[in-house]
């Protein structure tokens, strides 16, 4: 049993059903991205082969789009532009995300990522972390993971499997 399988398990809720999982990674074009899940299975993306460390998380990337934009950006929960699909596969999904929810990230400072934690902190029904902190947490691993496609020349990409 490998660790990613176990850690889904702990994970699942609703009585045994398996959560979902995302690994967020930069590619440069949808065609290189639809690749990544063929080339290796998704419990093997530690990193991707492109060569950047990807993300796993639970949070879902319109979450992490509605968190950049509405904290950061200050448009209006339901003007968050929408993912592009990439690949539907009965196994897995790939999805692109707008630049514009990695841009924003990459100039700003200590005290708007607090900020933009906070506000989203306060947002009523929606899904993903309720926790200031934790928000704060997630916006910084975001700023890193924008650096990181802007210096690689990449586009924001989101692997989703169960």
């Amino acid at each position: 049993m490998d660790h990613v399988a176990d850690r889904l398990r702990a994970g699942s809720r609703n009585g045994g059903r398996v959560g979902v999982t995302y690994k967020y990674f930069g590619a440069p074009d949808g065609a290189t991205a639809a690749r990544v899940p063929i080339s290796m299975r998704p419990e093997e993306l530690g990193g991707d082969e492109l060569g950047m460390n990807g993300m796993f998380t639970k949070i879902k990337p319109e979450t992490m789009a509605a968190m950049v934009l509405t904290g950061i950006e200050g448009v209006p929960l339901h003007r968050v532009p929408p993912l592009e699909l990439v690949v539907l596969h009965p196994d897995y999904a790939v999805v692109k995300l707008p630049m514009t929810v990695v841009d924003p990230l990459r100039g700003i400072g200590e005290e708007a990522v607090g900020a933009a934690a906070f506000i989203w902190s306060t947002v009523p029904d929606r899904g993903g972390p309720r926790d200031a902190f934790n928000v704060y947490q997630l916006l910084h691993e975001w700023q890193d993971f924008s650096h990181r496609l802007h210096e690689a020349g990449h586009q924001p990409y989101c692997l989703v499997w169960p």
